[in-house]
This record gives structure tokens, C-alpha cells and sequence, in this order.
């Protein structure tokens, strides 16, 4: 386990560890040079929005725990408590990516809300033991590198 894991995982509480989540996917962004633009208030279903060649893509931050030996999840949707029971909206037209930190293994990763899966998303480090091979979100897919890649293909850094 890094050191930025070990830190992470005795953090005391929730709140604690969301607001480290955003700050180590803010710190990666702009480690890589990316402008890194934050909402004045805290009632956006965003949490930061970035510029890539000339495009803004809105970003909603999630922690990821570990759901297996082979894989990593995060929840791709917003639940809120009603009086009724709880509401779980999606972020589809609220947002355009999922900036996701996994503490274990310690990585960072981007994820466009348009190909995450409804309510969770399960991203595969390893080979499943059954072979399977479709349906599967691969680890190298959606690395922060990778779709940054994707989004703006010549970068200047």
C-alpha cells in the first residue's frame, strides 16, 4: 500500500475522504497541466470543470473501494433522502465525466458518464476467472491519462 493510501484509509470519515478524493484528482489534473476550474458554491452536480482544448468537460468526483481482488466500483449515480425513501438520480446531461480515486490500488481514473455503467461501475485490474471478455471495463481504459487523451489528443503542456 502507497503512502497516500495508507494516509487515505485513516482518515476519519466520510466527509474527510471525499474532500481528499477531490483534492488528489485535482493535484493529478494539474500535475498534467490541465486547467482545473472550481464552482463558487457547493450546489453544482459537478464538482470541478476543466478546460481541454478550448472544451469544458464538467467533472463529478467518486471514490472507488475495492469490490474484489480483481476489481475496483464506484457508485454512478446521486442518492438523495426524500420523505418517501431515497431518490438515485444519474448524472447524465449534469455532468461529463467521473474523476474516480481508487485508494487500493492508488490510481486515478476518468470516466465519461455517457459509457458508465447505470447505479455502479465495475472496473477489472485482472483476467476473470471464468475467461470472460465482453462487457467488461478494463482498468487501461479509463486510466486518467488515457482519456485525457481521448478528449484532447494534442496536448500542450
Amino acid at each position: 500500500m502507497t503512502d497516500r493510501a495508507a494516509h487515505y484509509r485513516d482518515l476519519d470519515g466520510p466527509q474527510l475522504r471525499g474532500q481528499a478524493t477531490e483534492a488528489i484528482v485535482t493535484a493529478e489534473l494539474l500535475s498534467r497541466g490541465v486547467p482545473v476550474l472550481k464552482p463558487a458554491y457547493d450546489n453544482e452536480p459537478y464538482d470541478l470543470v476543466i478546460e481541454l482544448d478550448g472544451q469544458f468537460h464538467r467533472i463529478q468526483i467518486k471514490t472507488a473501494y475495492r469490490d474484489s481482488e480483481s476489481t475496483v466500483c464506484f457508485e454512478t449515480v446521486s442518492t438523495k433522502a426524500k420523505s418517501d425513501g431515497y431518490r438515485r438520480d444519474d448524472y447524465a446531461g449534469d455532468a461529463d465525466l467521473f474523476g474516480v480515486y481508487a485508494p487500493v490500488p492508488d490510481e486515478v481514473y476518468a470516466v465519461p458518464v455517457s459509457r458508465a455503467s447505470r447505479g455502479k461501475m465495475v472496473i477489472r485490474h485482472d483476467e476473470p476467472d471464468n475467461g470472460q471478455q465482453t462487457g467488461i471495463n478494463w482498468r487501461e481504459d479509463y486510466l486518467l491519462d488515457e482519456i485525457l487523451q481521448e478528449l484532447d489528443p494534442d496536448p500542450v503542456i
